[in-house]
């Protein structure tokens, strides 16, 4: 009966999750880099909280899920670097060295939740320690006497955890009063070590990067078949949600943008509430998530299939900065961002110059002022990967080229992004290649 038990939990588990995943070793490699980074510390997280029912979808924290690839929330994870041994002195007693150690705690099982949310596993559950890939797989009630055990004779070292997390203050208040430290220990923020970790992507995640920008393709492809005169922008938003579901993604990796008319000049446009009208752009910035990992594009449309002699105007010197932009970039010395647009280095300084130097307003002013966003950022399990926008970019990062140019006086707004992966040459591969870029690209792939 205990058999038959532990295959139910382990397979209802395994459909309730059904996520493709970068291979278990994988997460352990990215916990001992983690800990080499910590110099003999101690970094603790905590799963995202459990939405409230009905209301929201789980979602994983990312550096979480990051580290392990556990999707359930009320988890703990506890990496413990290993440190070398300390011989005694006048002052201090002698300290033995301490092996590496990581740590995966469960929370107990509620078994009446569980009717609404599905089986969950625990610590007792057979096979959870292979099912999780961590070396040691504990009940969330024995963290505290865990660390403290630790404690004794090694002390903490440094500590590392995410900033304000309000688990991580309880735990370490709780675990300083019983040890009897007058003070919480201080921390240091985890994030710091985990953005350079998460900003070089493997070639599992490359792969499922691509995934995610597939099903994306898919449903732009979809939209540019959606969009008419008559049609609203809540339509086309929806269509586009169906599409990536259709193609796998468990959700989109942000709320679809549909701005149409002067909508299209508002960067982050949320209503989609209008009724696209012939003569019309339409700026659609819509993407999936598969397996956690984000996807991020925008096109831009003609409503009625076909740009106006200005319109195109505009979409080409558009496309022309984002080509430009790409032809610039240098693994190890460019970076993305520069808001005053002086840095030579920076990919968007020579989208911003390209605008500047090819096109005018209506009044004979450079275009340049009109770009009125950076150019890019890095893409991952966040669809706005963390990174130091101050450092250059590497092989093995995934980030969008995204110029953009917005004129409410002429009703124009256009916005043309790509995803690109620097590869193993620091050449740029366009995850999105595959999709229309010109305007006659667009215009044939609009037609019923």
């Amino acid at each position: 009966m205990r058999t038959l038990l532990a295959l139910a939990l382990l397979t209802c588990t395994t459909f309730a999750h059904a996520f493709e995943s970068v291979p278990k070793p994988e997460y352990r490699t990215r916990r001992a880099a983690l800990a080499d980074k910590m110099k003999g510390g101690v970094a603790i997280f905590f799963a995202a909280e459990e939405p409230i029912l009905d209301f929201m979808p789980y979602r994983q924290d990312e550096d979480f899920y990051y580290l392990t690839g556990w999707n359930e929330p009320g988890a703990a994870l506890v990496v413990i670097a290993s440190s070398p041994a300390v011989a005694a002195t006048d002052i201090t007693p002698a300290r033995a060295m301490r092996p590496y150690r990581e740590i995966l705690f469960l929370p107990a099982r509620q078994l009446r939740t569980e009717k609404y949310t599905g089986v969950k596993m625990d610590a007792a559950t057979p096979g959870v320690t292979t099912a999780t890939g961590v070396d040691e797989v504990h009940a969330m009630a024995e963290m505290p006497a865990i660390l403290s055990a630790i404690s004794p004779t090694h002390r903490l070292g440094s500590v590392w955890t995410e900033p304000d997390s309000k688990q991580t203050k309880a735990l370490l208040d709780f675990f300083a009063a019983s040890i009897g430290l007058g003070t919480t220990p201080p921390t240091q923020d985890v994030t710091d070590l985990t953005t350079e970790l998460r900003a070089i992507k493997s070639p599992a995640e490359v792969a499922l990067l691509r995934k995610a920008s597939d099903a994306s393709i898919a449903a732009q492809l979809a939209e540019m078949k959606a969009v008419r005169p008559g049609a609203t922008e809540g339509h086309v938003a929806g269509v586009i949600i169906g599409k990536l579901m259709d193609e796998g993604c468990e959700r989109v990796s942000y709320a679809p943008i549909v701005g149409s008319g002067k909508n299209a000049t508002t960067l982050h446009y949320s209503s989609n509430a209008a009724t696209m009208k012939s003569g019309d752009l339409v700026v659609i910035d819509a993407a999936g998530e598969y397996s956690m990992y984000a996807s991020d594009i925008t096109r831009t449309l003609p409503v009625n299939g076909r740009f106006t002699a200005r319109q195109r105007e505009i979409y080409d010197l558009v496309l022309g900065a984002q080509r430009a932009a790409a032809a610039a970039f240098v693994a190890g010395k460019s970076k993305i961002n520069d808001p005053n647009h002086k840095e030579p280095d920076s990919l968007d300084t020579v989208a911003f110059n390209y605008i500047n130097e090819h096109g005018k307003d209506l009044h004979g002013e450079s275009l340049g002022k009109y770009m009125i966003h950076g150019i890019g950022h890095l893409v991952g399990i966040d669809v706005h990967d963390p990174w130091i926008y101050s450092r250059p970019l590497e092989k093995g990062m995934v980030f969008t080229i995204e110029p953009g140019i917005y004129l409410p006086e002429e009703n124009i707004g256009v916005r043309i992004e790509d995803v690109v992966y620097v590869d193993d040459q620091g050449k740029l591969d366009d995850l999105i290649a595959k999709l229309p870029h010109t305007a006659a690209e667009i215009e044939a792939a609009m037609k019923h």
